[in-house]
């Protein structure tokens, strides 16, 4: 072979390689992003906020007004998922979790035989029992009511869920646990109503009561026509009315 068929051959080896190159550097050109180049506008973020304030402003409703309209037969299809954890019947064994029969008003973190967490122990010292509403807070979220607890669960969110599984554990017991009366948080509200209506007589419906007392007086011209009908007697001294005393008339 001589050197000008050798030639050739390198030279279209590295045409090639120039080639591929080449469009190796056009194509990262044409496909790679420009940032900060030339103006832009900038879209407004969404207010989330707002929906998260009227959220928080919704009034809640009482433990005891949700638990009066609670299901219990509901609430024993809701433990179905706790089921793997927890024992409901009389006298059956601890699980993963204590067992929950006769747990309304017990004192917390007293089970014989089963291994609390730091959390649960500290309010088994404290004294606190599982009441309605400790179970509430402790269905809501777990981790939030006795943090570091050893109960791997979310919690539940909607409140007449957690009634319906309360008035369902009310059944697991011999001498059941009364439900808050839900009256009791109604009558705060009474007070003020009455204060309110106190307060539109002494101050609001006083000035009202005043155009009423004055209404009269615009009627106070009514007399008027007494005088109009004393008018024709004037005439009767020329055309006297049969009846008429002309005597009056003059």
């Amino acid at each position: 072979m001589d050197s000008f068929e050798l030639n050739k051959i390198m030279g279209a080896v590295l045409g090639t390689l120039l080639f591929v190159m080449g469009a190796g550097f056009v194509a990262e050109a044409i496909y790679h992003p420009i940032e900060d180049n030339g103006p832009g506008y900038a879209l407004p973020e969404p207010e989330a906020t707002h929906g998260g304030a009227q959220a928080e402003a919704e009034p809640e409703v009482p433990l005891g007004v949700l638990l009066a309209s609670a299901d219990a037969s509901k609430g024993a299809n809701s433990v179905k998922k706790c089921q793997s954890c927890h024992n409901f019947g009389e006298g059956e064994p601890n699980k993963q979790g204590p067992h929950l029969y006769d747990v309304v008003g017990r004192l917390e973190g007293s089970v014989d035989g089963f291994a609390y967490s730091d959390a649960l122990l500290a309010h088994n010292a404290a004294g606190d029992v599982w009441s309605y509403e400790n179970l509430n807070a402790f269905l809501t979220k777990p981790s939030e009511y006795a943090p570091g607890t050893k109960m791997n669960f979310a919690g539940i969110r909607t409140p007449e869920e957690r009634a319906n599984i309360l008035a369902y554990l009310q059944t697991l017991s011999g001498t059941p646990v009364a439900f808050p009366e839900p009256v009791a948080v109604e009558a705060e509200a009474a007070p003020a109503a009455d204060d309110h209506a106190a307060t539109g007589e002494a101050g609001h419906d006083a000035p009202a009561a005043a155009p009423a007392e004055a209404a009269p007086a615009a009627e106070a011209p009514a007399p008027a026509p007494a005088a109009v009908i004393e008018t024709p007697e004037t005439t009767a001294t020329e055309t006297p009315v049969e009846g008429t005393p002309t005597t009056t008339a003059q």
